[in-house]
């Protein structure tokens, strides 16, 4: 347990309880008490059955689906702790939905993920700590601080390093698409392996087309790595190609596992062997299959809400 001039105090929504109660365990303290709910109309109903006054309060929702109900959710919380005079409010946002529509893309397009930001300042959040956004700018989007955690260095990395550790020989970090470059560069460098990328055209939406690779891949273990996997379709596309052409084993990382639509039949029917994928969005029970394997992001926020809470400097995580 750790002490403070003010208390410190951990609630969640219901987006993602499990990964709440693991941080709160972890950082020692009882999980806040507080219910959200809904009217017979659908509207959300928040009850804090605690006082907050004064307290340090750290509220762990994540904005995955259903998105909308779990936004309102968090920016009503927000709002009941702003109006219970709570001293400070962290807005954990492990993953941060609307990310991907961070510019206009073409004519008349909303940029929803700087509304979303300005919707979570307004509420009253005072911070916020989220990991690994689509696109890193989205942190300019806020008028208050963001710290940015990363999922690759604290948890990713060390899960490939142990996995391989008797043999590192013929391992390739691949880039599913251009967009991921610098993802799997620093991911790369920290393994101390050679990368690859995957050039693909996206005639639309939720569609990919695989178009070239560059780099060497013949009688490789791959490790494809990328922020998010939605509909699962670069990712599957991407590593059935990479089988096609001579890859001997093919496996695949991603920090936020969406996971929507023929997600699930894809991953199944591919040509991965193992996915690996953080718990920023809680998987059902008819997404646990045997191909993916799930790891844990509570200690590293848990090491974040810490330094924010006792004011240390939590930069040291970003690397």
């Amino acid at each position: 347990m750790i002490t403070h001039g003010k208390n410190i105090k951990i609630f969640s929504g219901n987006s993602n309880q499990a990964l709440a109660k693991s941080i709160a365990s972890i950082v020692g303290v009882p999980s806040g008490k507080a219910k959200v709910s809904a009217f017979s109309d659908g509207e959300i109903k928040v009850d804090i059955f605690e006082t907050v006054r004064g307290s340090d309060v750290f509220v762990i929702q994540s904005t995955c689906a259903p998105v909308n109900q779990n936004l309102m959710e968090l920016l009503l919380m927000i709002d009941a702790f702003k109006r219970a005079s709570a001293g400070r409010i962290t807005a954990v946002i492990p993953y941060y939905g609307y990310a991907r529509q961070d510019r206009k893309a073409k004519a008349r397009d909303p940029i929803s993920a700087k509304l979303v930001a300005d919707l979570i300042t307004t509420a009253g959040a005072d911070r916020v700590l989220t990991m690994d956004l689509h696109v890193a700018q989205i942190q300019g989007f806020f008028n208050i601080p963001v710290d940015h955690l990363l999922g690759i260095p604290p948890i990713l990395v060390p899960y490939y390093l142990s996995k391989f550790k008797n043999d590192k020989t013929n391992i390739v970090a691949v880039s599913p698409d251009l967009g991921s470059v610098g993802r799997v560069r620093s991911f790369a460098e920290k393994m101390d392996v050679p990368i690859a990328i995957v050039d693909k055209r996206r005639p639309k939406a939720n569609v990919s087309e695989i178009m070239n690779i560059i780099g060497d891949v013949d009688g490789k273990r791959i490790i494809l790595v990328d922020d998010m996997i939605d509909t699962a379709g670069t990712i599957t596309n991407s590593a059935n190609a990479l089988k096609e052409r001579g890859a001997a084993e093919v496996y695949a990382c991603c920090t936020h596992p969406v996971l929507s639509g023929p997600a699930i039949e894809r991953i199944e029917n591919s040509a991965i062997d193992e996915l690996v994928v953080l718990d920023t969005i809680p998987l059902g029970k008819e997404k646990r299959i045997d191909k993916i394997k799930v790891l844990s992001t509570a200690p590293v926020f848990a090491e974040a809400i810490r330094r924010v809470y006792s004011d240390n400097p939590v930069s040291t995580l970003f690397v």
